[in-house]
């Protein structure tokens, strides 16, 4: 059933996205790591995100608080943070409540990057729909911006780890033009966030990845 926003809607679209207005001019946001249900493995790489932080706070300029906050995907504290980061390898399921939850809190200006840890593509394309049910999840090519600043990655979304000898993609869905999500698959971008030893990635392999990450924080907060 395709998803219509009515006026009630539109004001409540409006009044959260003044609310994420305030947050993203405070100069000081905190990372949302999203809880789902399902039994997938939210928590995985507990060290990739503060390491992916503490990057791009000294690379780039950004001034996130060094820990992230875990957030439950149906909870009104949602809109506390105005970018998400998801991860795992196995079942996620949303109600139908949590998805609205998540269609309104990306609508009004929020960012949810999913990164595929392994195993998690069967269960989101399940659930895919139940957010965005008139929107088409769709490749993103190597000529958007997220690719481009701060760091250049002409060919697109960089292999960080290999699982089944596919291609990685960085897939997602726009809205008037803006991506709102963003799927990275068969990148494994969170292991090379981790601390050194956990993988033991060689070093360029994980600037990649850290490179790549703060290209994402880049673009959450600049569009």
């Amino acid at each position: 059933m395709k998803h219509t926003v009515n006026f009630k809607e539109q004001l409540a679209l409006l009044a959260i996205a003044l609310v994420f207005a305030g947050l993203f001019s405070a100069n000081a946001q905190t990372i949302g790591l999203l809880k789902y249900q399902g039994g997938g493995d939210w928590y995985a790489n507990p060290t990739a995100l503060p390491n992916l932080i503490q990057y791009s706070n000294t690379t780039i300029g950004t001034a996130l608080d060094v820990r992230p906050e875990t957030v439950v995907v149906g909870s009104a504290e949602l809109y506390k943070y105005p970018f998400l980061h998801m991860t795992g390898h196995g079942n996620i399921v949303l109600s139908e409540a949590e998805a609205n939850n998540l269609r309104t809190y990306l609508l009004a200006g929020g960012f949810l990057h999913i990164d595929d840890n392994y195993g998690m593509a069967p269960y989101l394309e399940k659930e895919f729909p139940k957010i965005f049910p008139d929107k088409e999840l769709i490749e993103i090519g190597a000529d958007h911006p997220i690719f481009k600043e701060p760091h250049p990655f002409p060919e697109g979304l960089p292999k960080i780890h290999e699982h089944d000898g596919k291609r990685p993609q960085g897939l997602g869905f726009f809205h008037e033009g803006r991506l709102l999500l963003l799927f990275t698959y068969e990148s494994d971008l969170g292991d090379g966030w981790e601390d050194t030893e956990v993988h033991n990635d060689p070093e360029e392999i994980r600037l990649k990845a850290l490179q790549m990450g703060a290209n994402i924080l880049y673009y959450a907060f600049n569009n």
